[in-house]
């Protein structure tokens, strides 16, 4: 029994699988929860699906994928903010467009190309296919990201509860503006091995949303936010294993049912309290 549940960590593909899944849980996590409260979960929605013309674009001139992705992923953020500082139309809409528009290029470009299974991987992710040099590259990222987001949490904190006060505050709005969504860029290239474009939204969303559930500070929310997301993404690359799945569906899908229970707990839990405070005052 003990051999067959530590079957998964005796096979050098499923170490790596469990190594870059704990590299990639810290930003991840942290990112979202600035993501949640500044109400961007659109945009990394965007940001994830617009890089792949430059992953594809990257492919054909022998760049590395992670340049094109990121460039790709600069040009969707700087083009959503000066449409929507330029023009009536909401930013929402705006982001709707912009990354519905890169991501049809990006499909022409894929599809007219003859390529090979990488660029599958890039949209669908390939955990068990991952080598030293996504190791470091996902290390790297993810490194750099946390360390920022760790020294720099409270300016963007503020910026994302109230732009005006921060910028009354003397704080630099525009680097904080444009530099959380560079990390967002980076973020998503760091995940490019993991999951992939299409469900990294998941993971630079979910951990928030579920911590902004749970808890009422925001240092606790960052806590709740790592600690789920890398509980919820060893334990879907385990459960992979077994089930015969694909690791990236299963990670988001043990994310979802967490989410699930968590808003069902934030629901229910009020109603159990006074139920249980009723009963104690009719035992007085």
């Amino acid at each position: 029994m003990i051999e067959t549940a530590l079957l998964p960590f005796q096979f050098p593909f499923m170490q790596n699988a469990f190594l870059i899944a704990a590299i990639v849980a810290v930003p991840t996590a942290l990112l979202s929860c600035f993501l949640v409260l500044k109400g961007w979960a659109l945009m990394g929605d965007a940001i994830s699906h617009a890089i792949l013309p430059g992953v594809v674009l990257a492919w054909i001139t022998g760049l590395p994928l992670i340049l094109g992705a990121f460039g790709a992923g600069m040009t969707c953020a700087l083009l959503t903010g000066y449409l929507s500082a330029n023009s009536r139309v909401k930013q929402d809409t705006v982001m709707g467009v912009v990354f519905s528009g890169m991501f049809g290029v990006g499909i022409i470009l894929y599809t007219s190309i003859h390529t090979n299974e990488h660029l599958d991987h890039v949209l669908f992710g390939n955990m068990l296919g991952v080598g030293g040099e996504d190791l470091w590259t996902a290390g790297l990222i993810s490194l750099a990201v946390s360390g920022v987001l760790a020294l720099k949490w409270k300016d963007f904190l503020l910026h994302a509860f109230d732009p005006a006060q921060a910028k009354a505050s003397g704080l630099p709005v525009y680097w904080l503006h444009y530099g959380l969504l560079t990390l967002l860029s980076l973020t998503i290239v760091a995940t490019l091995s993991a999951t992939g474009l299409i469900l990294a939204v998941g993971l630079i969303i979910a951990p928030g949303a579920i911590a902004f559930l749970l808890v009422r500070s925001f240092g606790k929310m960052l806590f709740v936010a790592v600690t789920i997301c890398l509980v919820s993404m060893i334990v879907g690359v385990y459960l992979s294993f077994f089930l015969d799945s694909a690791p990236a569906p299963t990670i988001v899908l043990v994310l979802t049912l967490v989410f699930i229970f968590a808003f069902a707990l934030r629901i229910f839990q009020p109603q159990v309290r006074r139920q249980v405070a009723a009963i104690e005052a009719r035992g007085r």
